[in-house]
């Protein structure tokens, strides 16, 4: 398996990415010009199946990465107590603390107090780790 680093860590998912969602969308795409060409009942519940089913898409995904964030901020929380005696700066956004997961334990405190006191994005924040650790387990 090859070493994660800022070039390689996002992840896609190709079931999901690449044919689950693009099949959703072009059946929206196609119940609305099935509606537009025959105005009807059945065409109209066809619309309305088919923005249900990419509503569904949309919620699975939103659902998972926001419960992947929280517990993320937990374990990095935790870990942070664990190097330091002390809990995470709470000016942190979940999304900073996200990006902090990637940075190995010898950077990782001074990195927290960094992006807490410069307001770092989560790319920057990324950028700076020089020790990746790896997060083979994410959505």
């Amino acid at each position: 398996m090859q070493e994660q680093n800022y070039g390689n860590h996002k992840r896609l998912h190709p079931l999901f990415h690449f044919i689950g969602f693009p099949l959703a969308l072009i059946t929206w795409i196609a119940s609305i010009v099935y509606f537009i060409m025959t105005i009807s009942w059945v065409s109209f519940f066809a619309v309305i199946a088919a923005t249900s089913l990419i509503i569904t898409f949309f919620l699975t995904r939103l659902y998972a990465t926001k419960l992947q964030d929280r517990i993320i901020r937990n374990e990095e929380n935790f870990r942070h107590y664990m190097l330091t005696g002390d809990t995470l700066d709470p000016r942190l956004t979940a999304s900073q603390v996200v990006a902090l997961r990637f940075a190995g334990d010898a950077e990782f405190p001074a990195l927290c107090k960094k992006a807490a006191k410069e307001n770092l994005q989560p790319a920057d924040i990324k950028k700076a780790i020089k020790q990746w650790r790896a997060d083979e387990h994410r959505v």
